[in-house]
């Protein structure tokens, strides 16, 4: 019987919560109709005009992105190549790579699918083996990572799977919001709560990543060789 009271009372709370949620939207539907019929065909000749100068504005800013090769995740040649990539675009993340490292493998699936869903950042991709000077700069000793580039300056990076929920399994939507706390694509989820601490609750297991070093040099992998 108490057990029946509680979803009751459940039930009751939430149908109040979604009537007072409904009754919110319509006030403001409401509100807005009421603006629209108080204004004059100036005024809505003014709000048309100035609609159609923000689309305008966005299909310029689209295509001058797609112009400089947004939209698609690329591989560039050499670290020249890398400069002038970063200094065109506001927004950048380029993955340091290594054809043999698995998970590089991985990331490459994921950044295709944001690459083509986030226009406003620039991704690509540039093999550790042809650019020694720059990993040395960027200090880049564990493969696979990111460099996250911002007005020509690297502002962070993310280092292997660590920060995404330290598996191989983590989805598009954690690396999404990982980049998005770097404030590198625009991000419509919530920052303070990461993906995959939802995934956590179900009692998901995580693997711990082990660094290894390749071939005896200086760059450490977080997988297995192929």
């Amino acid at each position: 019987m108490e057990a029946n009271a509680s979803v009751d009372m459940f039930s009751k709370v939430l149908e109040n919560q979604l009537l007072q949620t409904t009754k919110l939207v319509e006030e403001h539907l409401d509100s807005e109709i009421q603006k629209l019929d108080q204004m004059d065909e100036d005024e809505l000749e003014r709000l048309k005009e100035k609609r159609l100068e923000a689309l305008r504005k966005a299909q310029q800013q689209k295509q001058e992105w797609l112009s400089k090769g947004h939209g698609e995740y690329r591989e560039i040649p050499s670290e020249r190549d890398f400069f002038q990539e970063v200094k065109e675009s506001k927004k950048v993340v380029c993955h340091f790579y290594r054809d043999t490292t698995f998970r590089c493998k991985i990331l490459d699936r994921h950044l295709v699918i944001l690459s083509k869903k986030h226009l406003e950042t620039k991704f690509l991709k540039l093999n550790v083996e042809k650019a020694p000077f720059l990993c040395e700069r960027l200090r880049i000793k564990v493969i696979p990572t990111l460099a996250l580039v911002k007005d020509g300056k690297t502002q962070d990076y993310v280092v292997g799977f660590t920060d995404l929920g330290n598996t191989d399994d983590f989805t598009t939507e954690t690396l999404e919001w990982r980049l998005g706390c770097s404030d590198i694509l625009n991000y419509s989820g919530n920052l303070m709560e990461p993906p995959f601490q939802s995934q956590k609750k179900f009692g998901t297991n995580f693997t711990k990543l082990e660094k290894k070093t390749i071939r005896g040099k200086k760059y450490d992998s977080d997988s297995d060789d192929d």
